[in-house]
This record gives structure tokens, C-alpha cells and sequence, in this order.
């Protein structure tokens, strides 16, 4: 079976789940009892949170329940029946934009689902982003919500300013709005822009979290995701070819911090409020090949197809995380040389 297919079956690490568990610590009481409404469970962010809030769940017997909306429920029960007990979790049926809600008052929302991969054009990425966020926002009023998470990106952002280290969520830059590469990042600006005017105008205490890069079980070995698409080299014993020039910046959180992350900011995190979320240790795309090599394959070479332009600087896409530190005490506990290796051994496993 290839590494990038291999995740049907595997549960997390015991040490991230224990990790997770502990960290969120008291807030998992907030939860007792209660029903959470997510959007994107299926994917990389909701496998984390379905896994983590089930580990809880049975560790404190919290009576959390969960209702998770899928366009395949039957493929995700089949292939990760672990992340579907039925007694606990069940499905809605259909898509972001169109799906029918479910009865009952939901007091959390956790909005997780927009598909950057598979959207036929710019402009399905543009409008699943805006009318999905809308729709799940109409839920929610109608639910009674209490505490909405909406999952953006720091692509609302724009292109980091050269003389920007991090990006601070105080800054006001934008995509190009004449550029159709910026769908996704012009359609989660709208989306937050929503979910504030939802949450005043109905009364409902809205969160917002701006993921940036990550690495970790689960991960996506045969997407976009340059990190993915290394360690699947990596795994392969094969060399790792960098189409570009190696010289652009990111940072990676490691999953197991990213749920920990995002279950702070639901739980904890200020009405209003936008919260980056990703690594404070920048590395170039070429020193991220080489890490991953020298733990992976240390037989094998990186090989950068392009040279560097000198008169350039470094595009970088690295937040600055010192709110999401100060304001909620999170940190980015698993190191990258640890998190790239964790990431190994759970595909290896």
C-alpha cells in the first residue's frame, strides 16, 4: 500500500493523544454533556480534533456529542470506524453549502470544511469558501450557538511584506483581488468578515483561527503540501527534487500542538478575537528537504532545480504566534526535527 494511502485504520499515537489530552486539561470540561456541530471532520484538522475529543470523551466520560458533516459518511465510517462510534458520533449528509440542518441546539460549531484541493476552478473555491460559511453561519443561529470556530488561513494575509520576519494578525495587508490564484484567500477574508456580522448580529461568541503550514499523521503525502510531498520521498528512499529555488520561508506546527491549539482558542480564546496558528521557527523550503533527508534517507541528496536570485529577497509565509502565546499560554512544544520524525514513523507504522 503506498504512504500516501496508509492512513485507514491508524489511530494517533498514545503520546500525542495523552499530550493533547493534558494540555487542553480543564477545558475539556466545558464540553460536558454537550452536542458539537463540524464541518472538514473528515479531514486533516477534523481527523485530529474527532480523535482527540473521543479521547477525552472517554477518559473523563464527558457525554459529548458530535455531529459531523460529510458528502461520503458511509466511506468515513468504513475507513476510519474509530473516528465514528456510533453511540457518540454521527453524520449529515451533503455539502458545505447546500446541507440540510440537523435538529436540535448545538451550542459549539466548529466550521473546518473547505476543500483547497479539489475545487474545480477558482471561483468554486471562492464561493464554497463564502456561501459554505454561510450556510454553516445560518446553522448556527438556527442551532443556538454559543461559541463558533471558524478555520481560516493566514492566505488572508496576502504576500508577506520582504521587510516582515512574521506576520502579525494586526496586519492589514490583502491578496491581489486581480489575481484568481488569491480565491482562497479572498474567500476566507469574506468568510471571516461573516462570521463577525453573524456573531453580532445574533449574539453568538465567534473565534477565528489563521492556520498557516503543518506536518504531522494525516497529512496529505500527495497534494500541494510541499512537507507532505517530501516525506513521501523520504519514505520512498528516494531523492527529494525542489522545483523552485529553495530560498521561500515557512514555519510547521506539528498536529498534535495544532489540535491543542485549536481546542484552546474554542474554549478559551476571546469573543472577536483572530488568533494566528502555525510555528515560530522560520526554515527555507531547501533546509526543510535537508531535515527531512537527514532523518529519513540520510543516503539520499536534496537537489534544488532552480538558482537562487541574489537581487531577491525570500518570499516568506510565517505568522507571528506571540498573541496566541501570551493571551492563551499555547507554544509550540514538539520541535520540527520531532515532528518531522513523528510524522515518519506513524506512515513507516
Amino acid at each position: 500500500m503506498p504512504p500516501a494511502q496508509a492512513t485507514a485504520y491508524k489511530i494517533l499515537p498514545q503520546d500525542d493523544l495523552e499530550h493533547v489530552f493534558n494540555k487542553v486539561s480543564l477545558l475539556w470540561e466545558s464540553l460536558r454533556g454537550q452536542k458539537i456541530f463540524v464541518t472538514g471532520g473528515t479531514g486533516f484538522f477534523g481527523k485530529w480534533l474527532m480523535e482527540t475529543l473521543l479521547y477525552a470523551n472517554k477518559r473523563l466520560d464527558l457525554d459529548c456529542h458530535v455531529t459531523v458533516l460529510s458528502r461520503n459518511p458511509q466511506h468515513f465510517r468504513e475507513h476510519f470506524p474509530h473516528l465514528a462510534p456510533p453511540a457518540i458520533v454521527d453524520f449529515v449528509e451533503g455539502d458545505v453549502r447546500s446541507f440540510v440542518f440537523p435538529q436540535g441546539q448545538y451550542p459549539f460549531v466548529i466550521h473546518a470544511g473547505t476543500d483547497v484541493v479539489s475545487q474545480d476552478s477558482a471561483l468554486d473555491l471562492f464561493l464554497s469558501c463564502v456561501e459554505g460559511t454561510k450556510r454553516v453561519l445560518e446553522f448556527a443561529r438556527q442551532a443556538g450557538c454559543s461559541r463558533f470556530l471558524l478555520i481560516s488561513s493566514g492566505a488572508v494575509y496576502g504576500r508577506q511584506p520582504d521587510d516582515m520576519p512574521a506576520i502579525p494578525e494586526t496586519y492589514t495587508g490583502a491578496p491581489d483581488t486581480l489575481d484568481t490564484r488569491s480565491a482562497y484567500g479572498e474567500g476566507k477574508r469574506c468568510a471571516e468578515w461573516l462570521a463577525h456580522a453573524y456573531g453580532t448580529e445574533y449574539q453568538f461568541t465567534v473565534k477565528i483561527a489563521r492556520c498557516f503550514a503543518f506536518v504531522g499523521p494525516h497529512l496529505a503525502l500527495d497534494k500541494h503540501f510541499a512537507i507532505g510531498n517530501f516525506i513521501r520521498d523520504a519514505l520512498a528512499n528516494k531523492e527529494i527534487i525542489i522545483q523552485g529555488d529553495g530560498t521561500p520561508y515557512r514555519s510547521y506546527l506539528y498536529s498534535a500542538d495544532l489540535a491543542i491549539w485549536l481546542w484552546t482558542i474554542l474554549l478559551r480564546g476571546s469573543d472577536r478575537t483572530v488568533f494566528n496558528v502555525g510555528g515560530d521557527e522560520a526554515v527555507t523550503i531547501a533546509d526543510l528537504g535537508q531535515r527531512i533527508i537527514n532523518i529519513a534517507a540520510p543516503n539520499r541528496s536534496v537537489k534544488v532545480l532552480r538558482p537562487a536570485c541574489l537581487s531577491q529577497k525570500p518570499v516568506r509565509y510565517v505568522p507571528d504566534v506571540t498573541l496566541s502565546k501570551s493571551d492563551l499560554g499555547l507554544d509550540c512544544w514538539v520541535s520540527l526535527e520531532d515532528s518531522i520524525y513523528r510524522t515518519l514513523q506513524w506512515y513507516r507504522g
